[in-house]
C-alpha cells in the first residue's frame, strides 16, 4: 500500500520507510490498525521533535535578550522587547505561507527542509552574541529568521492532522502540539545552562562578564561571573542536524494529500518560494509598525501577505486559491478568535514573561526623606532565567490532556470553562503587578505573580487541546489542515502583541492595563464559543 511512483531503485519504493505512499484511509479501522496507525506514529515522532527545536529558535529571543541586558549589551529595554517581537511577528506572518505548504510540497519535504532552515538563525545568533559591538540591525534580522520556526508550527500541525482519523484528531494534534510545546520550556531551561559553561571551546569564542546577577534553573549566578551567550544560538546545531536527516529518512508524503509534489528539488523551490513572501511581508510589518499604529499595521500585514500568495506563478497558485476557499467558511473565523484565547496567550506569555520579570521585579520603589518615590535597583531581585519556564512546562504538559478530555466531552465545553479561568486570572495578575511595580518590596509579590501566570499557562495549554479537537471535528479532510494553519497564524501574532503591549504599559509604569485589556479579550471569546457551539441553537454542538 505504501507505493510510489518515484524511484527507489533495486529495492523497490514499497521497501523504503521513506516512500511516498498512495493509499490512505484512516477512518477505515482495519486500515487504520493493519497499517496506518504503525505509519501515523513514526511520522509523529519525528514530528514532535522537530516541531519542539521550532519552538525553542522561535522564542530564543526572550531569554537570550534578558542575559543581554544582564550582560550589558548597548541596547534599551524597549530595543530589547522589540526583538522578541519582530520574531513573534516573523513567525507568525510565516505560519500563512506555511498553512499551504503540505498540500503543495508534501510532508516529507516539507518537513525536511523547514527543519534544515532553523540552522541558519541559529548559526547567526551565535556568530553575532559573540561581540556585543554587533549592530542592532543584525539582531532584527536574525530574530526576522528565527521566525521560521513559529512557521513551521503550521504546516508541522497541517502534516499531522492528516495522518489520524477524526476519532484520534485530539491525541494525534495534542502530543504533536503539546509536546512540539516544550521546545518553549526546553530553550528556557537549555539556554542558561549552556550560558555557564564554554562547551564548544575555541569554536565559539571568549565569554563575557556579567554586569548584573543572572540564573540557572539550579540557583543565582553573581555579576562578574564568565558567560558564554553565544551558545544560546549554537546549542541548537546539535539536534537540527540530525533531525534533519530524520526526517528525510523517516517520514513520508500522503499522495491522497499532495497529488503532485514534483521531485524533491521542485517541492524544496515551492516551499522556500512561500517562506520568501512570508519573510518580504514580515519586513514590510516591521516597516509598518514604524508608520502606523499596531493594531492597524498588523491586519496590513495579513492581507498583503495573503494577496502576494495570490500571486505566486505556476502550480502553486491553482493549489493556494482552491485553499482560500476556507475563508468563505463562518467556523474558520470563529475557531481564529477562539485559538487567539489558547495559543495566542501560550505564545504571547511565552515570549514576554521573562523580560517583564526582569524589568517588574529587577527595580523597586524607594522612598526618599521628603516622600518622593524613585525606582531603584532591587539587589535580591528573582532572575527570570531561573523561575520564567515554569509556566510554558506546565502550559505545554497538560495541553495533551485538553485534547484527551476533550474527545471525551467536547472540545466547546472545555473551552469555555478555560475561559472563565483566563479572565479571572489575567485581572487578578494585573492587580498583583499593579503592586509589585509600586512596591518598596516587589520580592512579596513574586509568588502570587508567577502562580497567577502558571494558572492561565495550565488554562491556556488545555485551551488548546481543546480548540484543536474541534477543528479536526468540524472540518473535512481538504479544510482541517489550511485551517489549522491560518488559525495557528492569526494566534501567533500572541507573541508579537504580548511583548508588545506589556512592554509599552511596563514603561509606562501601567503593566497592569496590559492585563486587564486581554481579561477584556478573554470575555468576548467566552461569548464567541457560546454563541456558535453551546447555545440551544448552535451551529455545531460542543465539536
Amino acid at each position: 500500500m505504501a507505493n510510489s511512483t518515484t524511484d527507489a531503485g533495486p529495492m523497490g519504493a514499497k521497501d523504503r520507510t521513506n516512500a511516498d505512499i498512495e493509499h490512505w484511509d484512516v477512518e477505515n479501522e482495519s486500515f487504520w490498525e493493519s497499517e496506518g496507525k504503525r505509519i501515523a506514529t513514526r511520522n509523529l515522532w519525528i514530528s514532535i521533535p522537530s516541531l519542539l527545536m521550532g519552538f525553542a529558535v522561535w522564542l530564543m529571543w526572550g531569554m537570550i535578550t534578558t542575559q543581554m541586558k544582564n550582560l550589558g549589551f548597548p541596547f534599551s529595554v524597549e530595543q530589547l522587547f522589540t526583538l522578541s517581537a519582530i520574531a513573534g511577528l516573523s513567525g507568525a506572518t510565516l505560519r500563512i505561507p506555511a498553512s499551504f505548504m503540505i498540500k503543495i510540497a508534501g510532508g516529507r519535504n516539507t518537513v525536511f527542509l523547514t527543519t534544515s532552515l532553523l540552522m541558519l538563525p541559529a548559526l547567526g545568533t551565535g556568530i553575532a552574541l559573540m561581540n556585543p559591538d554587533t549592530p542592532f540591525i543584525v539582531f532584527q534580522a536574525l530574530a526576522l529568521l528565527s521566525g521560521i520556526g513559529g512557521g513551521n508550527f503550521a504546516c508541522s500541525m497541517s502534516n499531522i492532522s492528516t495522518f489520524y482519523p477524526k476519532s484520534k484528531q485530539g491525541y494525534g494534534l495534542g502530543m504533536n502540539a503539546g509536546l512540539g510545546n516544550f521546545g518553549v520550556t526546553t530553550m528556557q531551561v537549555v539556554i542558561p545552562l549552556v550560558m555557564t559553561i564554554g562547551i564548544f571551546g575555541a569554536l565559539a569564542g571568549d565569554p563575557m562578564q556579567l554586569q548584573s546577577p543572572s540564573g540557572t534553573l539550579i540557583g543565582r549566578i553573581d555579576a562578574g561571573t564568565d558567560t558564554w551567550i553565544q551558545n544560546a544560538g549554537f546549542i541548537w546545531l546539535l539536534f537540527l542536524i540530525p533531525l534533519a536527516f530524520a526526517s528525510w529518512f523517516g517520514m513520508n508524503n500522503l499522495k491522497v494529500v499532495t497529488p503532485n509534489p514534483g521531485s524533491p528539488l521542485s517541492a524544496f523551490s515551492k516551499i522556500l518560494g512561500l517562506y520568501g513572501v512570508g519573510l518580504l511581508t514580515s519586513i514590510a510589518g516591521v516597516w509598518a509598525l514604524q508608520m502606523m499604529n499596531m493594531w492597524l499595521a498588523l491586519p496590513v500585514t495579513i492581507v498583503l501577505t495573503v494577496a502576494l500568495l495570490r500571486l505566486i506563478p505556476g502550480d502553486i497558485k491553482p493549489n493556494i486559491k482552491n485553499q482560500f476557499a476556507i475563508f468563505s467558511n463562518k467556523h474558520t473565523w470563529s475557531m481564529t478568535v477562539l485559538y487567539i484565547l489558547t495559543f495566542g496567550s501560550f505564545i504571547g506569555f511565552s515570549a514576554a514573561l521573562p523580560l517583564s520579570i526582569s524589568v517588574i521585579f529587577g527595580n523597586m520603589m524607594e522612598v526618599a526623606a521628603d516622600g518622593t518615590m524613585t525606582r531603584v535597583v532591587n539587589p535580591d531581585a528573582p532572575s527570570a532565567l531561573t523561575w520564567a519556564w515554569m509556566g510554558p512546562f506546565v502550559g505545554a504538559l497538560i495541553r495533551p490532556v485538553g485534547g484527551w478530555i476533550s474527545d471525551k466531552v467536547g472540545g466547546s465545553i472545555v473551552t469555555q470553562i478555560i475561559s472563565v479561568v483566563m479572565v479571572g486570572a489575567s485581572v487578578a495578575t494585573g492587580y498583583v503587578m499593579m503592586l509589585a511595580y509600586n512596591s518598596t518590596d516587589p520580592n512579596t509579590y513574586f509568588a502570587p505573580f508567577l502562580i497567577l501566570f502558571i494558572i492561565m499557562f495550565a488554562a491556556s495549554g488545555i485551551g488548546n487541546g481543546s480548540t484543536f479537537r474541534s477543528i479536526g471535528f468540524i472540518f473535512d479532510q481538504q479544510q482541517k489542515g489550511p485551517v489549522l494553519g491560518w488559525t495557528s497564524a492569526v494566534a501567533a501574532y500572541g507573541a508579537f502583541i504580548a511583548p508588545r503591549v506589556m512592554g509599552q504599559e511596563i514603561q509606562a509604569g501601567t503593566p497592569e492595563v496590559a492585563m486587564y485589556g486581554f481579561a477584556v479579550f478573554y470575555a468576548v471569546c467566552l461569548l464567541v464559543n457560546w454563541w456558535f457551539y453551546l447555545r440551544k441553537n448552535a451551529y455545531i454542538k460542543n465539536p
